[in-house]
């Protein structure tokens, strides 16, 4: 049975996505894309076709991109200038608004029961681009507010067939390390995770976490219709299967708001004072 959304235990724990979320790194990505489109004379990539590919691993190399962009060379030739691309702008990573407001005053938050909510990372993104995207000192010092133990990136070793998004595995791993030092372990329905694309979502509600989307403007926008869906992890963006991780429509376990900046303390039970 489900849980209704009045019963919800207090919450323990939040993990959060980083890219478009906590970075623009999206954005930056986005305008890498399209510094190579525009070099073989191909209009800059549309909303929807950014929305769909938005938060899938390697997605530049995919059939939706490329049949998409009909470019005149070859996937490889792309990857590797898109590659160059990405060097020199990942650098210029900035926190997007209300990131360090949120990470800062949870760090220092308590839940209902007065015990302190701890911090998670669960990201697609591999090492050598993390490496980059923290170049920026207030980027840097925003990451650091969640413990190196406690994030888990695209390439960890542990990942399950290195599973990415939208299955379960990261989050379940950023959870393991939450519980790693806890004599009362944190279970999945008292984490928050936050997202902001629609496979991060899937992934949050195949781990059993209540999720807060907070999508990019193009996600938005092409999703519209199917809102309820997505919150629910019911949107098919993979052949995952484990019907049975997936939430139902409108079971309060996900909400969707417009950026960080309009998270409702409150609303959770996360006391920042």
């Amino acid at each position: 049975m489900a849980i209704r959304q009045e019963d919800f235990p207090a919450v323990r724990a939040c993990i959060f996505d980083m890219d478009g979320l906590l970075i623009n790194s999206e954005d930056i990505i986005t305008n890498s894309i399209n510094l190579v489109l525009q070099k073989y004379g191909r209009p800059a990539i549309t909303g929807s076709i950014r929305a769909r590919i938005m938060g899938v691993p390697d997605s530049t190399n995919n059939d939706i991109f490329h049949n998409w962009a009909q470019l005149s060379i070859t996937r490889e030739k792309f990857a590797n200038e898109y590659k160059g691309e990405l060097h020199r702008n990942l650098p210029n990573c900035k926190p997007m608004p209300g990131s360090e407001t949120l990470l800062s005053a949870l760090s220092h938050a308590r839940n209902i029961n007065g015990e302190p909510i701890l911090l998670g990372l669960a990201s697609s993104t591999k090492t050598e681009s993390y490496s980059l995207k923290v170049t920026q000192p207030e980027t840097k010092q925003l990451l650091d507010l969640i413990h190196p133990d406690r994030r888990i990136l695209g390439g960890d070793s542990r990942l399950r067939h290195g599973r990415g998004k939208p299955a379960p595995d990261s989050y379940l791993l950023a959870l393991q390390e939450l519980n790693s030092a806890s004599q009362n372990p944190i279970m999945p329905n008292e984490c928050l995770v936050f997202e902001d694309s629609v496979t991060g979502v899937e992934a949050g509600r195949r781990a059993g976490m209540r999720v807060v989307w907070v999508p990019h403007p193009d996600v938005a926008v092409e999703y519209e219709s199917r809102k309820k869906d997505v919150l629910a992890g019911r949107c098919r963006t993979s052949d995952l299967g484990d019907e049975w991780q997936l939430g139902e429509v409108d079971d309060g376990w996900a909400e969707c708001i417009s950026s960080l900046e309009a998270f409702d303390y409150e609303k959770y039970g996360i006391h920042t004072t």
